[in-house]
């Protein structure tokens, strides 16, 4: 409690209440040390801080000003993991347009670099992005006439004087607190509408874009806006562009047992291998594991390990009391196709939300087909005539192949990223599942933080502001995630009136940012 004491007074001395709500016996090393973390940043943009720079993309040359690591909010927690670039055409300073755009009226693309919950980095414009295999969204972005700012975001393994100072809900109060910062200075940036703001990720990143565009001005988080010194301006956005994204986690097992229960071999993605290595818990000394370094690409672009893995006896068993308990969750939602059908499952798993996650795999299929794609070497699409006229779900997970054992995210061994998520500022993993919960014991992380990181809990409710309009990515082949976990987001939106463009891409895993074209053709389209 001497300990609790002292930090609370030097703070109190400092001006600055710090960590001492989420570790109560932290020890401040030293002065010097609490006066770095207490030093305060000025909110206004500093227009003068622009440098010239010029990519090439498609041929011809795109000149932008780039305004560089500007820290967004007073009292950063991590100066590097709070700071932001904005990046803007060149031609809007000589007001010229693009795309039928100007410096008054430009959208504003904001992407997060987020992957595995690891620590979001800045993303500059490149023409040689390894998840795009060429140049990357913020270039395109760039090329059509976009305002880019991409944001530095906090992530489970950011650390700033021994304490964990990223765990959940830590992302999601950045990437608002990065939109704090451009209201605050609408009228100083040089171009962007700050009213036109679209988020983009992939994976972790996505399920961070779902909630920014899903939790809009929620009370809830004004504490943690406040804590750090964000702007006092809203954090609604405009649209949301989510690949594959990794949400609704408390229920997140429930689904992937759905599609995947029977499956009892797995073939993990190189970065878990990373990351349980990293954090001394893999256990299988034969898997071996790439020295690569462990970082938010690497979970964005999952690497299969040629080597399947027997699920244990355990894990088989869990996985039967997960499939088990999603139809009821299911039901409980009362969603709604298009059509305005309820979407139900019997307690064997099956009804008319599986029938609406086969006419997604479906129409995923269909395009192919049409467009010129071969699907033969598909055992579970049935094709007549030219026709995709139906998916077989039972061969389903073999095709695709399972990636990860039950349970897939709360691991009952707390060996997960998701667990590492939700751990405390000591870095002590934690459930989220009550499933999981009770048949595997260990700590359970607060009820308020799991609530928090699920944006369905916010769609819907007058006091939050959700985006108009929603672009959802998941490929047909994603083993990560299942389908049915961006389609209950995405009927949930819908049937809340948003505006949702919810697709899933033949032959795509779990990847982003692979249709860019589509992607700004999309935003053009809502923008104009």
């Amino acid at each position: 409690m001497r300990k609790k004491f002292l930090a609370k007074t030097l703070a109190a001395l400092l001006g600055v209440g710090i960590f001492t709500a989420t570790v109560p016996e932290m020890e401040i090393v030293n002065v010097a040390a609490a006066k770095s973390i207490a030093q305060t940043y000025s909110l206004n943009f500093d227009a003068t801080r622009g440098v010239e720079k010029t990519l090439t993309y498609e041929g011809r040359q795109i000149k932008f000003i780039a305004y560089e690591n500007i820290v967004y909010v007073k009292n950063p927690a991590n100066v590097a993991a709070q700071s932001l670039s904005i990046y803007v055409p060149a031609e809007y300073l000589e007001g010229g347009t693009i795309n039928g755009y100007t410096a008054k009226n430009a959208p504003i693309f904001m992407p997060n670099g987020v992957g595995g919950y690891m620590p979001g980095e800045i993303k500059p414009p490149t023409d040689n992005d390894p998840m795009s295999k060429g140049p990357n969204a913020a270039l395109v972005a760039l090329s059509r006439g976009l305002v880019v700012v991409s944001p530095a975001i906090r992530g489970r393994t950011t650390v700033t004087h021994g304490v964990y100072v990223g765990k959940a809900p830590a992302l999601i109060v950045d990437y608002k607190a990065a939109v704090r910062y451009l209201r605050y200075n609408k009228n100083r940036l040089p171009a962007g509408d700050t009213d036109k703001i679209i988020s983009n990720g992939t994976s972790a990143g996505g399920a961070l874009s779902a909630a920014l565009g899903s939790m809009g001005n929620a009370p809830e988080f004004e504490p943690y806006l406040k804590e750090i010194g964000a702007a006092d301006e809203r954090d609604d956005i405009f649209a949301s562009s989510d690949y594959c994204p990794i949400t609704n986690l408390e229920n997140a097992d429930k689904a992937y047992e759905w599609i995947f229960y029977g499956e009892n071999k797995y073939y993990p993605a190189m970065w878990q291998l990373q990351d349980l290595k990293a954090r001394g818990k893999l256990t299988n000394p034969n898997l071996k594991v790439d020295d690569a370094p462990l970082d938010a690409d690497s979970a964005n672009n999952p690497v299969e390990v040629k080597q399947a893995v027997d699920m244990t006896a355990a894990e088989i068993k869990i996985s039967k009391k997960l499939r088990d308990a999603f139809p009821k969750y299911v039901n409980s939602l009362k969603l709604r196709d298009e059509s305005g059908k309820l979407l139900t499952l019997d307690k064997n798993g099956n009804g008319t939300f599986k029938d609406y996650i086969k006419r997604k795999y479906i129409e995923s299929a269909q395009d192919a087909l049409d467009r010129g794609l071969d699907i033969s070497g598909a055992d579970w699409v049935i094709v007549q005539n030219g026709r995709v006229v139906d998916v077989d779900m039972t061969k389903y997970p073999a095709a695709a192949t399972r990636m990860k054992a039950a349970p897939a995210f709360d691991k009952m061994d707390l060996s997960s990223a998701e667990n590492d998520e939700f751990g405390t500022a000591d870095n002590s993993p934690r459930h989220f599942s009550n499933i999981v919960k009770r048949n595997s014991g260990g700590a359970m992380a607060d009820a308020e933080q799991i609530r928090l990181m699920n944006p369905l809990n916010f769609i819907g409710r007058e006091d939050v502001t959700v985006a108009k309009h929603f672009r959802i990515r998941h490929g047909a082949v994603d083993r990560d995630t299942a389908l049915a976990i961006p389609a209950i987001l995405a009927l949930t939106l819908q049937n809340n009136g948003v505006d949702v463009d919810f697709f899933s891409p033949w032959g795509r895993g779990h990847s982003g940012d692979y249709d860019l074209d589509m992607l700004f053709d999309w935003i053009d389209s809502i923008c104009k």
